[in-house]
């Protein structure tokens, strides 16, 4: 059983919701990210999923498009990002961390060198936007012989044969895309995404976190009422952006221990 797994299984048994919270690796600084990640953890983050920063973000809205300018800006790079993960690695051995990307960096890298280094840095999981799972079962199949989860996005949009896809090559969890357009949108739809989540559950036989438009504790918690996870990651990033360095970890655990709570809060045992 995978990292991934195991920490779901963990909080599935006591009836507590997944938290994991997304940033931009090298934003604002290289030298921040561990740091940050760490703030993560100690606000109540379950799973860490890092991005990868990448020229054209197809499908990141403004705020984490200019969180990837910065960290190119910055100099990180796909190695960079493995020397991250190794890093943090260092303090933390427990918590899953998921990169989270598009496909060219890895086929630059070459996807067996790739597999190979991530797994050397202790990576849990994969997310690549740009590769659907009818594209990359060989891929995947060398994410799992590597012990990484190769996780798929799933949208409002997906036909039936796409969750048999993902059912088929996928692990860990599902990352339910709960809007029609780009990552910050303002825009949930609550009785839509608590009329889809269980049908995606028993379809495809893995937890489903919810991400895309969740900002604050309020929707959080209405996600988590019939979601097994809650990924945030534009209102983060708008955190670190007006965020003072002396401040910058401070004020992101504060907000995630909002989330934390209030997911917490959430009534009601295993589904």
């Amino acid at each position: 059983m995978s990292k991934i797994q195991s920490t779901f299984q963990r909080l599935q048994a006591t009836g507590r919701r997944a938290l994991i919270p997304f940033i931009t690796a090298g934003d604002p600084a290289p030298e921040l990210t561990v740091p940050l990640m760490n703030a993560l953890v100690e606000g109540g983050a379950d799973i860490i999923e890092l991005g990868v920063p990448f020229s054209d973000p197809m499908a990141d809205g403004p705020t984490i498009q200019r969180a990837s300018e910065r960290a190119l800006a910055n100099g990180m790079t796909l190695r960079r990002v493995l020397d991250t993960v190794r890093e943090f690695r260092t303090g933390n051995a427990e918590t899953p961390v998921v990169l989270m990307g598009y496909a060219n960096p890895i086929e630059a890298m070459g996807v067996e060198r790739f597999v190979s280094a991530a797994r050397e840095a202790q990576i849990d999981g994969v997310l690549i936007v740009d590769y659907p799972p009818e594209e990359c079962e060989s891929f995947a199949r060398a994410a799992k012989d590597a012990g990484l989860d190769p996780i798929f996005l799933l949208a409002p949009t997906s036909t039936e044969q796409r969750f048999r896809d993902v059912a088929r090559v996928g692990s860990g969890y599902i990352y339910y895309v709960s809007l029609k357009g780009v990552t910050g949108a303002a825009t949930l739809d609550f009785d839509e995404v608590a009329a889809r989540i269980p049908q995606i559950r028993a379809q495809v036989g893995m937890p489903v976190g919810v991400g895309f438009g969740i900002r604050d504790a309020e929707s959080a918690r209405r996600i988590g009422e019939v979601a097994d996870a809650v990924v945030i990651g534009s209102r983060i990033i708008e955190e670190i952006e007006r965020s003072p360095r002396d401040r910058l970890a401070a004020n992101v655990i504060a907000f995630l221990r909002e989330i934390r709570t209030a997911l917490d809060q959430i009534e009601g045992g295993v589904r």
